[in-house]
C-alpha cells in the first residue's frame, strides 16, 4: 500500500483568475474625510469556485485626517466575502452547491465529493462535510459570537453597514441570499430560497433590523428586490450600490470593444513575414571569426600595415574595405584552402551586390 503523506502536498494554480478587491467606502463614516488606499493587501487567498481558480486580494482604506477622532482608523473590502468566507479557500458557489446537492438531491458527501472532482476542484469527503457545516451556520443565522463582533463593531464606529448579495451557482432555481457587516467584514446570515419578493427577504432582515445599533448605510448590487428589501428594512438609512458591480457594469462593453480590437490586429498583422534569424547569410562576423583587420595585418606583417597608417596620417584619403577586399581575394588569408564567396556587402561603394 502506497503510503499517504501526513500533510496535504501544496497546491498551486499558475492560471487562476487575479481579482484585486477596493474597499467600497469612499468617505470615513466619522469625520467624511476621503479615504486614502493601503498599498499592502491585507488579506489574499487562491479561492476554488466553479468557474475556476481565482486569486483574491482585499485591498483596505485609511482615514489620515489628524482632526478625525478615528484617525488611522482602517476600512476593509467586503467585496471579498463575497467570494468566499474568511479562512475559506473554497468559494460561496460551492458551498451553496454542497448544500443544494445533499439536502435538493438528497447525494451523500462522498458524490458531492466526485461531483466536486469531476469539475476540476481539489477537495476531499471531509473538506465537503466541513463546508456543508458551514453552509448550516449560514442558515442558522447569527450565532453568539457574530454577536459580539457585530457589538465590538457598532461601539468602535458607532454602527453597522448592511451588504446583501445573491448568488446561483450551477444554474440552479435557488439562489443563495448572504448578508455581510461591512466595517467588521463578517458574514452574519444567509437564506436560500427560489426568487423571494421584496417582502419575502424583508422578513428575513427583521430580526437584523431590530438589533439595538445604529445603521449607517446598506450596500447591495443593482438587482432591484434587493434595493426594496433593504429599503423597507432600513427605510430611514441611506442606500449605495457596490462599487465592484459599478465598475463592473461599466467596463464590459470597453472589454467587448478591446475584444473586437484585438480581433482585428490580428487579423491585419497576421500576414506579414515572420523577423527572419540571424543565420549563416548574415553580414555580422561570427563570435569565433577573427577580425579582418588583425587578418590583413597578420598577411602583409607589420611593415606594410605601418605604411597604411602613414599614407592616412599625411592626408590621403582611407581606402574603405582595403583589408576587406585583401583578405577576400585569390589567395587571401580567408580564401586559402577553400573557394572564393563573393561578398553580400561591398564596403567600398557601400552597395549590395
Amino acid at each position: 500500500m502506497e503510503k499517504q503523506p501526513h500533510h496535504r502536498p501544496e497546491r498551486t494554480f499558475p492560471d487562476a483568475k487575479r481579482v484585486i478587491v477596493p474597499c467600497e467606502l469612499g468617505k470615513c463614516v466619522h469625520c467624511g474625510s476621503p479615504l486614502k488606499s493601503r498599498k499592502p493587501w491585507y488579506v489574499h487567498k487562491t479561492v476554488q469556485t466553479m468557474g475556476g481558480p481565482v486569486f483574491v486580494a482585499g485591498r483596505s482604506k485609511e482615514c489620515v485626517d489628524p482632526d478625525c477622532s478615528h484617525s488611522g482608523a482602517r476600512y476593509y473590502a467586503s467585496g471579498v466575502l463575497k467570494i468566499s468566507l474568511p479562512h475559506s479557500t473554497y468559494g460561496l458557489d460551492v458551498l451553496a452547491y454542497i448544500g443544494w446537492q445533499h439536502d435538493k438531491e438528497h447525494r451523500q458527501f462522498m458524490e458531492v465529493q466526485r461531483g466536486l472532482n469531476g469539475r476540476g476542484i481539489l477537495i476531499n469527503e471531509r473538506t465537503v462535510g466541513k463546508l456543508y457545516r458551514q453552509f448550516l451556520a449560514l442558515l442558522g443565522g447569527a450565532s453568539a459570537q457574530t454577536l459580539r463582533v457585530l457589538e465590538a463593531t457598532a461601539h468602535e464606529h458607532g454602527g453597522l453597514i448592511w451588504a446583501i448579495d445573491a448568488l446561483q451557482p450551477e444554474g440552479h432555481g435557488t439562489l443563495l441570499y448572504v448578508l455581510y457587516e461591512v466595517l467588521s467584514g463578517t458574514p452574519v446570515a444567509a437564506i436560500q430560497s427560489d426568487h423571494p419578493t421584496a417582502d419575502e427577504l424583508d422578513a428575513w432582515l427583521t430580526p437584523y433590523a431590530a438589533l439595538p445599533y445604529q445603521t449607517l448605510a446598506t450596500l447591495s448590487d443593482g438587482e432591484e428586490v434587493l434595493v426594496a428589501a433593504l429599503k423597507q428594512s432600513w427605510p430611514n438609512t441611506p442606500h449605495q450600490r457596490c462599487q465592484e458591480h459599478v465598475l463592473g457594469n461599466i467596463a464590459e462593453p470597453v472589454l467587448q470593444h478591446d475584444t473586437e480590437l484585438r480581433q482585428r490586429l490580428r487579423d491585419d498583422l497576421g500576414g506579414l513575414p515572420a523577423v527572419p534569424e540571424q543565420g549563416a547569410g548574415s553580414t555580422a562576423p561570427a563570435p569565433d571569426q577573427p577580425a579582418t583587420a588583425a587578418m590583413d595585418v597578420a598577411e602583409r606583417g607589420p611593415g606594410q600595415a605601418n605604411e597604411d597608417a602613414s599614407g592616412d596620417a599625411a592626408g590621403l584619403a582611407p581606402v574603405p574595405g582595403r583589408a576587406v577586399s585583401q583578405a577576400l581575394a585569390p589567395g587571401g588569408p580567408v580564401s586559402r584552402g577553400q573557394p572564393a564567396a563573393a561578398p553580400l556587402f561591398c564596403l567600398s561603394n557601400g552597395m549590395l551586390n
